[in-house]
């Protein structure tokens, strides 16, 4: 059976698993998707917004849900290898898409602040989270609705006004199975009242070389003068599936800052939308996508500005080799009524390889007058005469083409606020490219 035909089955087996968790209010967002699916077809290459980007690998497999799936288990010295160290955090595991709490280990939060899984949280306190799921996210294509109707778990970081999260929260989403393709759909939920502050890394690995697809959606509500740091790593295996869409909204005074590092798989999908709905708002994001082999990774942003006196700045930059392909297709919409906006984006590429390839695509669309934008694209090869200059010093060329690569990707690194972490992704950049290491110490 085709791909539509084998989720719209399932669904009842999902059910039938889904235990007290089919009379929560989520169980009627699902069924609604699910009706929305059964009407909505998956993206191809007629769709401008996914031109560059063929599913087709993706669509033509059949993914079995997690909870429809045998559960994979692991113990705390197996997640260890794969978790960002050296820095104090809360932490919460994901594998498959689904919470476990054995694995996991929150403590000392801020009075009123909630940190945990969306399933338990639909089940036991449902009121914390009925006003914000669904309400910025809504269906573009198959994909969406299929975590929607899929979504039996993921992420709840709820700040309460005035309250600062001073410890990061580290999330790792643990892809594996052995006998199975399966599917997770993790349904994230970010809430930081006004006034309050939070920082979350979002860690996706894979356990095995199995082929899995990772179907996500983020909702982000940042309120006023509200400050949000989210920071997702990619680093999954080459036969994964990466789908996300991020969906933020901000209000005035507030800050967030998105930092999406990617280190590829078969094909990886991000879209990444921000309303800016209020005055003096910053938006930032930051993008740093390496791969090599045959991979693909297709970055999609979106920044409305919808009220004045606010500012965007966008850097993405890309690595690629051998026989890669990335895409960048990066939005700016200044509405009528957005006087005295900033916004900058920049996308810079280096193509490793004669077969790597990039389609980059910035775009602008300004209906005020009193305006500061900007947008640019470069794409080219490692400077040979920089290269030549710094081998010239009796620096070995493998070397002298690591220091170039490091200095490329040095002003997305430098901006990560967490400083174990600028060299832990820095050694994870020269590991996935296989190329000689480079400190900027």
């Amino acid at each position: 059976m085709n791909s539509k035909e084998f989720y719209i089955e399932n669904f009842r087996t999902y059910e039938g698993k889904l235990n007290g968790d089919s009379k929560s209010f989520l169980h009627q967002l699902r069924i609604d998707a699910l009706k929305q699916f059964a009407e909505t077809n998956f993206p191809t290459l007629q769709n401008e917004e996914w031109k560059y980007t063929d599913v087709t690998p993706i669509v033509k497999q059949n993914f079995t849900p997690a909870i429809n799936s045998s559960p994979e288990k692991f113990t705390k010295e197996q997640i260890n290898k794969f978790l960002f160290k050296d820095f104090d955090c809360h932490l919460l595991v994901f594998v498959n898409g689904i919470f476990d709490g054995e694995l996991s280990s929150i403590s000392d939060l801020p009075k009123g602040v909630i940190v945990g899984s969306l399933r338990k949280l639909a089940k036991e306190n449902p009121s914390v989270i009925d006003a914000y799921i669904g309400r910025l996210s809504k269906i573009d294509n198959a994909f969406n609705a299929v975590n929607t109707a899929y979504a039996a778990d993921g992420l709840v970081v709820v700040v309460p006004d005035g309250k600062i999260v001073e410890k990061p929260i580290q999330v790792l989403y643990l892809g594996s199975s052995d006998e199975e393709t399966v599917l997770s759909s993790p349904r994230n939920l970010i809430v930081a009242g006004k006034n309050s502050q939070t920082s979350v890394i979002t860690n996706y690995r894979g356990a095995s070389e199995k082929t899995y697809l990772n179907n996500i959606v983020t909702e982000i509500f940042v309120e006023e003068n509200a400050v949000v740091n989210l920071y997702k790593v990619q680093n999954e295996s080459d036969e994964a599936y990466h789908i996300e869409k991020v969906q933020a909204t901000q209000k005035k005074n507030s800050v967030l800052n998105h930092y999406n590092i990617t280190f590829g798989g078969a094909i990886v999908r991000n879209d990444i939308n921000s309303v800016l709905d209020g005055e003096n708002i910053e938006t930032h994001y930051y993008g740093l996508y390496m791969v090599n082999g045959k991979q693909h990774v297709d970055n999609h942003t979106f920044v409305d500005h919808a009220k004045p006196n606010c500012m965007s700045n966008e850097l993405y930059k890309g690595i690629l080799d051998d026989n890669d392909r990335g895409v960048f297709n990066g939005k700016i919409i200044v509405r009528q009524d957005a006087q005295k906006t900033n916004a900058y984006q920049q996308n810079k590429t280096i193509l490793l390889s004669k077969t790597a390839t990039i389609d980059t695509k910035p775009q602008l669309e300004i209906f005020a007058d009193d305006v500061k934008c900007s947008h640019g694209a470069t794409v080219g090869h490692l400077d040979d005469v920089s290269e030549f200059y710094i081998r010239s010093r009796g620096v070995p060329q493998e070397l002298a083409k690591s220091m170039l690569i490091r200095a490329f990707a040095n002003d997305v690194i430098e901006t990560i606020k967490i400083e174990p972490r600028k060299e832990q992704i820095n050694h994870m950049i020269f590991e996935h490219l296989h190329k000689v290491e480079v400190s900027n110490e």
